[in-house]
């Protein structure tokens, strides 16, 4: 595990695991940190050299003002730069999804490819980011304690989340709001994902309880080089961590036919 300064003076932590295969940046979900890529890390670390990312706010990087997903993007490539890693491909969970999309938009030579699961291109549902903030105004509160089982439920759906509700009860109302707020603002890519020009794979779980199919559908077909949409039966809102085992295969696949670019 190593910190670094990077994008006008933002710590940001991570793990390099090493190796000499292609790089691949791993990108977790709302409230999870670089722990949620172990099941990635024991399926495919040795034939690549992972970096698994704690993006603002979570984990070991603080996000001490306001920022959007974009700042997150540069910090990632901030991290490669630090490595003097030029190009890698990206793997995101729904918010790691949402960073990639713009890492790939915002310096698509250095993205060789990018596989993205449960996530969106578009904004938040208006409805949903409603009940998001009172979200918000309820763990600020009460705190997390009467939240943790709900939003495990919403994210994993019945894999065992314990250890992570652990690290959500340590969460201030604060920090929580920022991250939301992030979120639940973010701006819509939809329109703009045409411009990349990788190979994409997105996976989605057909239990997902935060974005619909549609949303996958949506992405698949505005994406040029996109590979068809895999659909996880039962699959979880963050199934990379729920469903790993379904996924690692196409995980895998994809990236060893990618990973290296042209």
């Amino acid at each position: 595990m190593a910190t670094v300064t990077v994008n006008g003076g933002q710590q940001v932590h991570f793990v390099d695991y090493g190796g000499d295969g292609p790089a691949v940046v791993l990108l977790h979900s709302f409230l999870m940190d670089v722990d949620m890529w172990e099941p990635q890390v024991e399926a495919f670390g040795a034939d690549h050299r992972l970096i698994a990312i704690d993006e603002r706010g979570h984990g070991g990087t603080p996000a001490e003002a306001d920022f959007d997903y974009w700042d997150v993007a540069r910090d990632s490539f901030g991290v490669l730069d630090h490595l003097g890693i030029e190009r890698a491909a990206v793997v995101g969970t729904s918010q790691g999804g949402f960073i990639g999309l713009r890492m790939a938009l915002l310096e698509p030579e250095r993205v060789t490819a990018l596989a993205v699961l449960g996530t969106s291109a578009e904004p938040e549902a208006e409805g949903t980011a409603a009940v998001y903030r009172q979200l918000i105004g309820a763990w600020s509160e009460t705190g997390p304690e009467p939240l943790v089982d709900g939003v495990a439920t919403f994210c994993l759906g019945e894999y065992d989340a314990s250890s992570w509700k652990a690290k959500w009860r340590q969460r201030s109302g604060e920090d929580f709001r920022r991250i939301m707020e992030t979120l639940v603002s973010r701006d819509s890519v939809l329109e703009r994902v045409g411009e990349i020009q990788a190979p994409v794979l997105v996976l989605h779980g057909s239990a997902d309880s935060e974005y619909p199919m549609a949303r996958a559908e949506s992405l698949v077909a505005a994406l040029p080089n996109a590979e068809p949409l895999v659909t996880v039966v039962n699959g979880a809102h963050f199934l990379s961590l729920s469903h790993a085992s379904d996924v690692n295969p196409h995980l895998k696949e994809f990236l060893a036919a990618h990973a290296a670019g042209k």
